[in-house]
C-alpha cells in the first residue's frame, strides 16, 4: 500500500471517527488541527485539540475497543495519517523509540484524565 493511501484530508468540522465506533487504526495529524471531545446529544465538551506530529486513536489500536472519545477537524485542510493495527505492530517491534512515545502519551494523557477526575470529586 502507497503512503498516499493512508493520508486522509478533513475540513472544518468533518468527523474522523465517532466515540463508540470501531477501528484498529491510529492516526497522525500531518497539517492542521483535530479536536478529541465527548458528545452527549447535542453538547459538546472539548478534551484536547492536537496539532502537527501529534496522534490519536491509540487505544483502539492497542485493544480493539470501541472509541472513547470523537475525532473532529478543526482546521482547514488537515490531513492526517492511518497507521492500521499491523503496521502499528510491526512500527512497535522495530522501533523501541515509537513505543516509548506512545506509552509516553498515554501516561500523559491518563495522569492528566486522573487529574480532572480527581477535582470533579473534590467539588
Amino acid at each position: 500500500m502507497t503512503i498516499e493511501k493512508c493520508i486522509n484530508a478533513f475540513d472544518v468540522d468533518d468527523v474522523i471517527f465517532e466515540e463508540g465506533s470501531t477501528g484498529r487504526e491510529l492516526f497522525v495529524v500531518l497539517d492542521g488541527e483535530v479536536e478529541i471531545a465527548k458528545m452527549s446529544g447535542t453538547s459538546k465538551t472539548s478534551i484536547i485539540k492536537l496539532g502537527k506530529g501529534e496522534f490519536f486513536g491509540e487505544m483502539a489500536v492497542i485493544d480493539g475497543s470501541a472509541r472513547s472519545a470523537t475525532a473532529i477537524a478543526s482546521a482547514p485542510n488537515t490531513r492526517v495519517m492511518r497507521i492500521n493495527h499491523a503496521r502499528f505492530v510491526y512500527l512497535v517491534s522495530q522501533q523501541p523509540a515509537f513505543a516509548l512515545m506512545v506509552m509516553d502519551a498515554l501516561s500523559k494523557r491518563l495522569r492528566a484524565s486522573n487529574a480532572v477526575t480527581y477535582r470533579a470529586a473534590q467539588s
